[in-house]
């Protein structure tokens, strides 16, 4: 098996993320780098599955016309993506993880879902910031 560090698409200054610096970032900026952490992450998990899975283009737009039904949709989406990496890396994969954020998302706390997919990156890269 490969080493998963001999396998990443992005550098780890493009793709690693100080969780807590996020969140608070993502308030002082009333969500706007909260909009930009997730670009982030849909480009980082698109790189590690090789395709161009999720648009953050279509994403935000069909989230502000449903009125967020979509994003509900969207990150357990996104969370099945996280786990179809960590299978086809031979890492760790909690397969509760896409439930996890459709719950977390039904109870208005996106953010917590975002917190948790970052950590999931993180750990792609040995990385244990925060």
């Amino acid at each position: 098996m490969t080493s998963p560090n001999s396998l990443q698409p992005l550098s780890r200054a493009e793709a690693v993320r100080s969780i807590f610096t996020a969140v608070i970032l993502s308030f002082l900026t009333c969500g706007i780098y909260g909009l930009y952490w997730q670009y982030m992450q849909f480009r980082t998990v698109n790189s590690w599955l090789g395709r161009e899975e999720h648009s953050f283009v279509t994403y935000l737009l069909l989230t502000v016309v449903t009125c967020g039904i979509y994003g509900l949709y969207y990150e357990y989406k996104f969370a099945q993506s996280i786990c179809e990496v960590q299978r086809a890396r031979g890492l760790r994969v909690d397969d509760n993880l896409p439930l996890t954020a459709l719950v977390l998302g039904l109870c208005g706390l996106a953010m917590v879902t975002w917190c948790i997919e970052q950590n999931e990156i993180n750990r792609w890269y040995g990385a244990s910031v925060d």
